[in-house]
């Protein structure tokens, strides 16, 4: 039989690119002597663990695990561990992302280490030798490895991208529109139902567990391949209909290029130490505020209200537990940073209540809006506006050059040590992002 009409027919040709261990390989770039040797990286306030290396994996840490429970075990076993440094990791990711947009035009970023990209028009070339290519340009330009995953659907490729993690004869690489349709058939055999994208293990369980004349259970992607699209729709949702149209090569899911706008901002952060008195909560507040006008400032948006709440323990007793927030209007749909922060602090001193012991923050931009469908009022003039944007523009120019909060509000507090900043005692230095931390070489 020609094998020829076994194959797939390859009409789309979609890759999802995923950078491997990501936080811990941004750590590796800078310290080379990690290489091979356990590394994990921990949450906010050194919490849990949220990246390993394969090397730690190896030892048998979990994801999610505390960091109060194994650091005895990790100390033994001759782990590194780093708080999160995510001004590294985003400035990192941008830098792939960029790589990555050099071998297609249409790229979804999908998160802060995965990409899609459609090579839909690159058919004519080997896919799978691009591919590598690809790996090489990423690795080369930011010492970061990637593997890549290829199908004709994003599920697929993200499955492929799955197997390619996994199978080191892959070299990085497993490309299903190279492969007949019994060969990715016998790959999705050896998936468990529960890397499907979208499908947890709860939703797993689930599908274990239905009767829908299935001959076996559902526990692998082929299994599900294999069940029947309306009886899915009918027992869950529309989304797992797709989901069982796109493992048989059907695109259900095309490339979001442009995301719709959002429809809220958040900016939180739980408190290194607990917090009591109003000032420092009022500098904990305005850094949020300022993190999430940055965010609207990037995205080009306007907001027309600020959420703020304060809580405290939820382990506290009735008596001793307390949490509140308050949303206030905006009379203009703004991304001052300024005008953020006023409105934040007002709300903030409204439901501040002295005595207790505030263990987190939270700021929400809401009632979002783009340049073309902001709303002015009567008493708005454009020279107010046009001074404020410039303001900001200023703003945001000197801190990405100089490194962020080389430009701040007063409120957010001068002193280098403040009790509701976050626990990050094994924090690497901001390489890319700050001057005064470049790498330094002997």
């Amino acid at each position: 039989m020609n094998t020829e009409h076994t194959k797939q027919n390859a009409t789309r040709a979609i890759a999802l690119i995923d950078v491997n261990n990501f936080y811990v390989s941004c750590e590796r770039v800078f310290r080379p002597k990690l290489r091979n040797k356990p590394v994990v990286v921990l949450s906010n306030n050194d919490g849990c663990v949220i990246s390993r290396s394969v090397e730690a994996k190896a030892l048998g840490i979990a994801m999610a695990a505390p960091w109060f429970q194994i650091k005895k075990f990790a100390e033994q076993e001759g782990v590194t561990a780093f708080s999160s440094n995510y001004a590294l990791y985003a400035d990192m990711s941008n830098r792939v992302m960029s790589i990555l947009r050099q071998f297609s035009p249409a790229q979804e970023i999908y998160s802060i280490d995965e990409a899609f990209l459609d090579l839909t028009e690159f058919r004519h070339l080997d896919l799978t030798q691009y591919a590598q290519k690809l790996r090489q340009t990423v690795l080369q330009g930011t010492d970061l490895p990637v593997c890549v995953g290829i199908g004709r659907s994003k599920t697929l490729a993200k499955l492929a991208n799955h197997q390619a993690k996994q199978h080191a004869v892959l070299n990085g690489v497993c490309n299903f529109n190279n492969m007949s349709i019994a060969e990715v058939d016998q790959q999705l055999r050896g998936i468990p139902i529960n890397h499907v994208w979208g499908i947890g293990r709860r939703l797993a369980k689930d599908m274990q567990a239905m009767d829908l004349m299935q001959k076996s259970p559902i526990t692998t992607a082929y299994d599900l391949k294999m069940s029947n699209p309306a009886a899915m729709r009918k027992k869950f949702n529309v989304v797992m209909e797709k989901t069982v149209r796109e493992l048989n090569g059907t695109t259900c899911l095309e490339l979001e290029q442009i995301r719709g706008p959002h429809q809220q901002i958040l900016s939180t952060r739980s408190f290194g130490n607990t917090v009591r008195d109003l000032k420092n909560l009022e500098e904990a507040v305005t850094l949020l505020t300022t993190r999430a006008g940055e965010k609207l400032r990037q995205r080009q948006l306007y907001s027309g209200e600020v959420y703020v709440y304060i809580r405290t323990s939820p382990y506290r007793s009735q008596h001793h537990h307390y949490e509140n927030g308050l949303r206030l209007p905006l009379h203009t749909a703004t991304n001052s940073t300024l005008q953020l922060v006023q409105t934040a602090l007002i709300a903030l001193r409204q439901i501040y209540r002295p005595g207790y012991d505030y263990i987190k923050a939270g700021v929400s931009l809401g009632k979002l809006a783009t340049v073309t469908t902001q709303q002015q009022d009567l008493f708005h003039t454009s020279t107010t506006h046009e001074k404020s944007s410039r303001l900001m523009q200023t703003m945001d120019h000197i801190n990405r050059k100089m490194g962020r909060a080389t430009i701040k509000l007063a409120s957010e507090g001068l002193q280098k040590k403040q009790p509701w900043r976050m626990k990050q005692d094994m924090k690497s230095p901001s390489y890319t992002t700050r001057w005064d931390e470049l790498l330094e070489v002997d």
